[in-house]
């Protein structure tokens, strides 16, 4: 995500092209927040992403509904790949009708700006088996907000719920020990902004590429890890 603290980054279309050459690496999912830079930048900004090839994503995290709902109706004009976030399904998935965007809410009961997620292990199973009834792609789930709860708790719950549908965890993923635990409890992908911008997931070892080539081999171990489980 090209957002630090919750929050697209100003000079996102720069950053854009310093990542590019990652793509090639692996580096194939790029997204932005709602906020931080104005819908005419976010547009402009989506088109590098689909330039570089890569699945272009867009979280909602405006703390009103009426905020939420013109978030959504931007990713629709947008064409982003996929939208996470957000709370009130049935509008967003009417207002993304006719689209081809995958809608990945949040399960729980997330408050705020940094959010924060209220809700226990029941409540998010509980909100993964609705989303799945209104055929959502699956769930962007706030674990490590988490303010009830231990977050890979919430993790499990909501997997063993979701089967095969997606399960992205987003927020405060900050160190490659994060990965590995989040790939053990079953998460399909995570996003990553802050940390990799003030170069907090790997700590000495460079700048944003660095920190994010740092993600990428992370992301590896811990795919080779779960196929050495499965064999």
């Amino acid at each position: 995500m090209l957002t630090r603290d919750d929050r697209t980054v100003a000079d996102c279309l720069a950053v854009a092209d310093r990542i590019a050459p990652l793509v090639e690496k692996g580096l194939r999912h790029v997204g932005f927040k709602d906020v931080g830079v104005p819908p005419e930048m976010l547009k402009r900004l989506h088109a590098r992403i689909k330039a570089m090839d890569a699945i272009s994503y867009m979280e909602v995290v405006s703390t009103t509904a009426e905020d939420c709902l013109t978030s959504a109706r931007v990713a629709a004009e947008l064409g982003v790949d996929c939208l996470l976030g957000g709370t009130q399904v049935d509008e967003v998935q009417a207002i993304l009708a006719g689209t081809a965007i995958q809608y990945y809410p949040f399960p729980g009961f997330p408050q705020g700006h940094p959010t924060k997620l209220g809700g226990r292990p029941m409540d998010i199973a509980g909100h993964c088996r609705d989303f799945l009834a209104k055929k959502c792609a699956g769930v962007d789930l706030l674990a490590y907000r988490a303010t009830e709860a231990d977050p890979l708790d919430l993790v499990r719950a909501a997997k063993t719920t979701l089967g095969e549908a997606w399960l992205i965890v987003a927020g405060s993923v900050n160190s490659p020990a994060r990965v590995n635990d989040l790939q053990r409890a079953g998460a399909d992908a995570f996003t990553i902004g802050t940390a990799a911008f003030d170069g907090s997931f790997a700590p000495g070892k460079g700048g944003l590429e660095e920190q994010l080539r740092e993600v990428l081999a992370a992301c590896a171990a811990a795919a080779k890890l779960r196929w050495e489980k499965r064999e």
